[in-house]
Parts: structure tokens; sequence; C-alpha cells
């Protein structure tokens, strides 16, 4: 039978808002990581039979398929095709679900899958503001004026009785596994440096739970969610090679991970961010497989609520929950995330020989992906 496996995977630094990256086209920052893919694992360019990218802004310089720009600037054929995926912050693991699908079903046999968004030159909300693209009705029909994030954070944050400081010690735990991680050169053998940038810029270190207890709220007079406990604004970018077993044989390649269980599922779309549960349940449910089963989990941080309702939920062990940190310490490209994450957990289940990992990722509309990954 076909499968479908990931050769390598790989992705460049996380750049702050306005920081190292900014000054970098989203399309070249695409082509950086497919060229250091392509250096990585020997892969003919001429070979790559699609390149399925996330992006969330597709507009300005990320419109246009900025997938097929990437293409071209990183030299490639131009018989290499491209598109570009939108499932909201989901959009470059939704690539990869895709990837993996046209490779079982013999459509293709090497994908290359991953994302991008520079929020600091497409800043988030560009593509339709204050809302516009709700009609009337859909407004109506959920009794709200508008759909937002971080009032569903907030409520994420009520319904399951987290307190500010509990919030926050959460948020300071993530700055610090980061910068772990990265004094322990844990991301080293993923990252392609880029314009002078080596590690993730946002690791803040040395915080306090009274040093955030001075930052505003920004979604609530009286709410806990503020920027501290939530996802960093960021640019960066991450692509993956997933084939099948027998194309990576041939090629002499030795893949790290096979793409063992993917799903996508949908929840609340007013309190939005709490789908990875539903996901996580999906997912497990159709694998077979138990909570305990997987030794590392990465659910992003896009509020700090998110993750911690997800544990409470799940009941998992919060040892295996974002070990190297997450989008709190490190930052939240949008449309890149989910290659980046899954870039950060197929590397970390090698290096610790990790047989299941499982990725999730909330998403607007209520919606959230979940993949199991199963070390090769």
């Amino acid at each position: 039978m076909r499968d479908a496996v990931i050769v390598d995977a790989v992705r460049t630094p996380i750049g702050r808002r306005g920081g190292s990256l900014s000054e970098i086209h989203p399309a070249n920052l695409s082509a950086h990581v497919l060229t250091a893919l392509a250096d990585r694992t020997g892969l003919d360019p001429a070979t790559v039979e699609d390149v399925m990218w996330g992006c969330v802004s597709q507009v300005g310089e990320q419109a246009g398929i900025v997938s097929r720009t990437a293409v071209f600037a990183a030299g490639w054929p131009v018989t290499v095709p491209a598109t570009t995926v939108n499932r909201a912050c989901g959009s470059a693991q939704q690539a990869v679900s895709f990837a993996a699908a046209s490779v079982l079903s013999g459509q293709n046999d090497v994908v290359i899958a991953g994302g991008v968004e520079t929020m600091t030159r497409v800043p988030m909300g560009s593509a339709a503001k204050n809302g516009e693209h709700f009609p009337p009705n859909v407004l109506e029909r959920f009794g709200i004026e508008s759909f937002s994030q971080g009032i569903g954070a907030e409520m994420m944050a009520e319904k399951w009785n987290f307190s500010r400081t509990e919030l926050d010690e959460f948020a300071l735990r993530s700055h610090a596994l980061s910068a772990a991680a990265t004094d322990a050169g844990a991301f080293a053998k993923q990252l392609a440096p880029i314009a002078g940038l080596t590690a993730d810029e946002g690791i803040r270190r040395g915080g306090s739970v009274e040093s955030l207890a001075k930052l505003k709220t920004v979604f609530k007079e009286d709410g806990v969610i503020h920027a501290g406990n939530s996802s960093q604004i960021s640019d960066g970018a991450g692509a993956l090679l997933i084939t099948t077993s027998e194309y990576a044989a041939a090629q002499g390649w030795t893949p790290m991970a096979r793409i063992h269980t993917a799903v996508v599922a949908a929840d609340d779309p007013v309190m939005m961010l709490a789908g990875p549960i539903p996901a996580t349940a999906k997912a497990l449910k159709r694998s077979g497989l138990s909570i305990d089963d997987i030794g590392a989990f990465e659910i992003n941080e896009a509020f700090a609520p998110v993750p911690l309702a997800w544990l409470a939920e799940t009941g998992a062990d919060v040892n295996r929950l974002n070990p190297l940190g997450g989008a709190i310490g490190v930052g939240h490209p949008l449309g890149g995330s989910g290659s980046i994450l899954m870039t950060r957990l197929v590397h970390h289940m090698r290096d610790n020989g990790i047989r299941y990992g499982l990725q999730s990722m909330c998403e607007a509309g209520g919606m959230a992906n979940a993949t199991i990954l199963e070390l090769l």
C-alpha cells in the first residue's frame, strides 16, 4: 500500500514584527526554505509535482499565488506547479494534509508542502477589514456584531475558569521552554538562517508574573487576555518534502516520519478557538491510538487558554505539551505556522525517539486540523 512520508522539514527562524525578516518579500522568504529543502535532500526541483503552500492574507505581496511566485524566486523550473491554501491559522498544516492525500491517492509522488506569512509586510486583517466578509444574516444567526478571536479567548478563559495568573504563568513557560530549547541547540538541525537571523527572534527571557500583570488587557477591560499571553505577530516560513516510502527508497532518502492520520474538525465559531479539542478526539478515534500513546503534542498557542483548555479536556501529560515552547514564546506567522510547528515536531520526535506526535491548531470559524505523525 502507498503511504505518505516526510523526508525532511526545514524552517526559517521566526522573525518579530518589524524585525530581521521584515525587509524580505514573502515569495523570497518562501523560496529560501524551498531551496534549503532541496539542498538538504539532493532533491531535483524538476521532479516536484506540486508545491502546496499555506498563506492567510492573500493580498498585496502575498496575492497572485505566492507559492507559484516562490517557485520562480527559487529559480526552479517553470514546469513546477504550485497552489496556495487558506484554512486560516491551519493553512500550512492543511497543505501538508492535501500533499499527503495526493501522494496516498497516487496523483503525485513528490510534493512540497509548507507556508509563509510576513505579517510585517502584509498585516493581519488586510484581506477584509472590519468583518466586511460576513453578510448580515450570518452575524444574525449567531447573535453577534462580529467574530473576534480575542473575545473567543476571553470566552475560553471564562468557561474553563482560568485566572490571569494561570494564563501568564503558561506564557512564561512558553518563553522559558523556547529559550531552553534554543540554548540546547534543539532547533539547529531544522533552521535555514536568513538575513543574519539564526534563532527565533521573539523569545523574551527573565519575565515574571508581576511584569506581565502590568500589561493592559486588549479585548475586555476587565478581561484576562493581553499581549503577553497571546501569540506574537511574526514573519516566517517552513517547508516539508512529502513522498512515498517506495519513492524515497529509490532516491536513497531515509524518511523521518509517516503521516499516520490527518483530520479536520469544526466547533463553535463564536468562541472559535476550542476546535483542537474535538479535532484531537477525532484523530485519536480514527487512528486507534489513545492520548497516552502520543509522546509529544504541538497545540498552537494562539492564546494561552487554547492549550490549557485542550489540556484540561484531553487529560494529556502536561510535560508532553509544547515541550519546546510555542507561539507565545516565538511567534505565530499565521499561514506558515502549520509547517513551522510540524518541522519542530518531527525533529523533536526524531531527536528523542518519540514514536507518535500530534499537532493541532485552532482556526477561524471554529475549525481545527489535527495530524498524527509516526516516527520512522
